[in-house]
């Protein structure tokens, strides 16, 4: 199985040295560090992780912030790490569609099972996100189907119980999908 790869990102090189330890025991791979929220941005841009462990307080951008921006550009899921538990800053990790969080210290026991839930989390994601583009395409190719039996109705003057059959016939005839028959025969009609 492909290990996960992993970012961290904190400005305290300590924190970040103690969980690469970590990760790097349990099999996870380090694909990069940062120490602030930009190179939060660039990390996530450059190294496309499947997590991005990170801070919340950091100078400049700060990891909420950073994080907003990464999830418009990356799939990769975010475990935010905070030294405060405030609600306000709870509300506004949940908004920036962080995956998980935890309060400082950092303890393996409690790191480990957030990464997999997180990890977890971005593949359901991701399986969606596939399942939903499935869908768009059916749909879209449905759409053309429909216009093209219509233009064959008017054309044919007949039902669209007809019209249908008679392109499932020449799909099969002609050994053509039937999006692709349709296609043809919009853009024949059409012309």
């Amino acid at each position: 199985m492909k290990r996960s790869r992993i970012v961290i990102v904190d400005d305290e090189p300590i924190t970040r040295m103690d969980i690469r330890e970590m990760l790097e025991e349990n099999g996870y791979e380090v694909a990069g560090e940062g120490k602030n929220g930009e190179e939060a941005v660039e990390k996530a841009y450059a190294l496309q992780p499947d997590l991005i462990i990170m801070d919340v307080k950091m100078p400049g951008m700060n990891g909420v912030k950073a994080s907003s921006i990464i999830k418009g550009i990356s799939d990769c899921a975010i475990l935010l790490l905070t030294a405060y538990s405030h609600h306000e800053l709870i509300e506004d990790a949940k908004k920036a569609g962080i995956n998980a969080y935890l309060v400082k210290p950092v303890r393996e026991r409690e790191l480990l099972p957030a990464i997999e839930i997180a990890l977890s989390q971005r593949l359901q994601f991701l399986a969606l996100q596939n399942k939903v583009g499935k869908l768009e395409q059916k749909l879209a190719e449905r759409k053309i189907i429909e216009k093209a039996k219509g233009m064959l109705m008017q054309q044919l003057n007949c039902t669209e119980e007809q019209a249908h059959r008679h392109m499932q016939q020449e799909s099969m005839k002609r050994q053509t999908p039937l999006i692709k028959l349709a296609e043809q025969v919009v853009q024949q009609i059409s012309s």
